[in-house]
């Protein structure tokens, strides 16, 4: 959970409305070709899902909030041909704008880990 407090009360998010919402964005942005999972947890459930035929949006994807900010690891894969560090930039300034404007929680850093790439 995500605690923000203010002097009107305090909010309650959990981290998998993050995960969803950066996982709905990062499938939108470009060279971005699928989403690698993260922990022993989702490795897990993708092997589930892979049966039921079912995509997580949230895979690949993790969120920890640190002294009210909030730091975002990525595990991606990549198109092939495509500058990599410009892919990687174009992500973490997306991922940070989209969760400024709808939170209004700051982010501290995107981290985003290429772990493949995908021709």
């Amino acid at each position: 959970m995500v605690l923000i407090q203010d002097h009107l009360g305090e909010i309650n998010i959990s981290r998998r409305f993050f995960a969803q919402l950066i996982g709905g964005t990062l499938t939108d942005c470009f060279g971005v070709a699928d989403t690698n999972a993260c922990s022993p947890k989702q490795t897990f459930f993708d092997t589930i899902s892979y049966f039921r035929r079912k995509k997580m949006i949230d895979k690949g994807v993790s969120v920890r909030s640190v002294r009210g900010k909030l730091r975002v690891d990525l595990h991606i894969t990549v198109v092939y041909g495509l500058n990599i560090s410009s892919i990687v930039k174009s992500i973490q300034h997306k991922i940070a704008y989209v969760i400024e404007e709808e939170t209004d929680i700051k982010v501290e850093s995107v981290n985003v880990y290429v772990d493949g790439i995908k021709s």
